[in-house]
């Protein structure tokens, strides 16, 4: 990957922030109008345009509540998905000394730290303001790395949280979730058989039939742009990392350290296990897909850039 310089990498993620934004609302839109434009047919577009605008403020109605109610929940959600305690201080001055160093020299609030009791190395940043803003570190993490590479994996957290890049997959997460609860609901009616005792059940199941394929289409087109930021994102926190503490050679020897010995068995979310440091898909098939369905950039080309200084 060319490296074109921080800064700028930052304008070009918080305007993929606002695409971003942008672009699941109108995803779902488009599904809606692919429902209305198929199962009335395009020689009714009258009455296409009609229904469309009519359902309109009531799906945008749906899907603004949920995603408030996910958006400002996400923090409690992710604790209870990975049984993250609060890391007390007079037990662990060494992660505070070292984030609280790291914070002051780039003249940010310092943010909650949580830890997980887990022997994998793993560590992710989560929240959506400066009041729920976290990084949560893996007990093995702690206890594997030396100090400056422990500083690296906490100033690729902080990265994170600085380039607005933990509000940006909590954005993404919600929004990919409603579609996944949609493609649960419409294929759970159509196997349960959705209109079976009503006169007209072939037509109800055909409209059942089409909106489970509008949707799938809908909800795979998100899943892929939502892992292709969250690749993008990695690269550029482990840019933030090294600026902030001169040592990029540090993370890349803890990122050797961490490939391999990830895996947080007690986490069951993939959305969770979205944020951590590291991810590496469990199918050997779709990760060999030249890595669309996963959330991270390859372990080894990370390290590669990292020990080419960027």
């Amino acid at each position: 990957m060319k490296y074109i310089g921080l800064q700028k990498q930052i304008r070009q993620n918080n305007f993929r922030s606002t695409l971003l934004l942008a672009s699941f609302p109108l995803l779902i839109l488009a599904g809606v109008y692919a429902f209305f434009f198929f199962a009335i047919g395009p020689d009714y577009m009258d009455e296409v345009n009609y229904n469309f605008i009519v359902t309109v403020p009531f799906v945008l109605g749906g899907v603004g509540i949920w995603f408030l109610i996910a958006y400002f929940f996400n923090t409690k959600m992710i604790r209870m998905a990975t049984g993250a305690k609060t890391l007390e201080r007079k037990e662990n001055m060494r992660i505070y000394n070292l984030t609280e160093n790291l914070c002051m020299s780039v003249g940010m609030r310092m943010p909650k730290l949580y830890i997980i009791q887990s022997d994998a190395l793993n560590a992710f940043a989560s929240g959506i303001d400066e009041k729920s803003y976290a990084v949560t570190l893996t007990s093995g993490i702690i206890n594997t790395l030396n100090d400056d590479e422990l500083e690296g994996v906490i100033a690729h957290e902080l990265a994170h949280i600085r380039n607005k890049d933990v509000r940006l997959l909590v954005i993404s997460i919600v929004f990919v979730g409603i579609l996944s609860f949609i493609v649960s609901i419409l294929f759970r009616s159509l196997i349960y058989g959705g209109g079976r005792n009503r006169k007209d059940s072939k037509t109800d199941g055909k409209a059942l039939i089409l909106m489970l394929i509008i949707a799938a289409v809908v909800y795979f087109l998100s899943v892929l742009f939502k892992f292709a930021l969250s690749r993008k994102r990695e690269y550029l926190a482990d840019a933030g990392a090294v600026e902030m503490t001169k040592n990029s050679m540090a993370l890349a020897s803890a990122l050797r350290k961490i490939s391999g010995n990830s895996e947080v068995d007690d986490v069951k979310s993939d959305d969770v296990k979205q944020m951590f440091i590291e991810n590496k898909p469990k199918s050997s098939f779709l990760s060999s897909l030249g890595g669309l369905f996963s959330t991270h950039p390859p372990i080894n080309k990370r390290i590669d850039i990292l020990e080419r200084g960027l």
